[in-house]
């Protein structure tokens, strides 16, 4: 949680920005801004699939506030689960992508060409030939799928691992307040 808090923006911080200022009163709700049992799993399912559909770094942010608000997730931690797909993460995304996008649909995407370009530099004119063959289409739905199953498999996994953390607090709760109240009575009672 610690992370989270230091990696995410905050609140006054994502409401400064120019491009969330128009909907700044719609974000401002305190409850997305909140830790609780569905917010936060919400969080991690949207920051998940926006952060691997939409591999561009200021569009993931922006796209986690805006669509908190109708699914009622998390902000930070929606922001937070964005920067899994980073500089060193997304050519593995955009190669997987690709080669799921060529395999369930049958399209002749060339995922050894992606490689071959990284490894030589390719020019943006090579990109833009790349993208616009089969390989676009593959990589779109690969990035779809992808995002999906990441979502699902991630709000899963938040509202597992959110439902321990709090029995684990409300146990060390319980078991300070037993200790006081075992303490107290030992206290109470005379000595010798």
């Amino acid at each position: 949680m610690n992370w989270i808090r230091r990696n995410s923006p905050t609140r006054e911080e994502l409401l400064a920005s120019r491009f969330v200022k128009p909907f700044a009163h719609r974000v401002a709700h305190s409850h997305l801004w909140r830790f609780t049992r569905t917010s936060v799993p919400r969080g991690t399912a949207l920051g998940l699939f926006v952060g691997i559909f939409f591999l561009i770094p200021g569009i993931q942010i922006l796209g986690v506030a805006l669509l908190a608000l109708p699914v009622r997730a998390n902000i930070p931690i929606g922001a937070a689960m964005t920067f899994l797909s980073n500089p060193v993460t997304t050519p593995f995304i955009i190669l997987a992508s690709v080669w799921l996008g060529d395999w369930l649909f049958g399209l002749q995407a060339n995922s050894a060409t992606f490689s071959a370009m990284i490894e030589h530099g390719a020019s943006a004119g090579e990109w833009a030939r790349w993208v616009f063959s089969d390989a676009a289409p593959a990589m779109m739905a690969g990035l779809l799928v992808i995002s999906v199953v990441s979502a699902a498999v991630g709000y899963v996994l938040a509202s597992i691992f959110w439902d321990n953390w709090i029995r684990l607090r409300w146990r060390r709760k319980l078991q300070r307040a037993r200790d006081q109240r075992h303490e107290a009575s030992t206290s109470d009672t005379p000595a010798g």
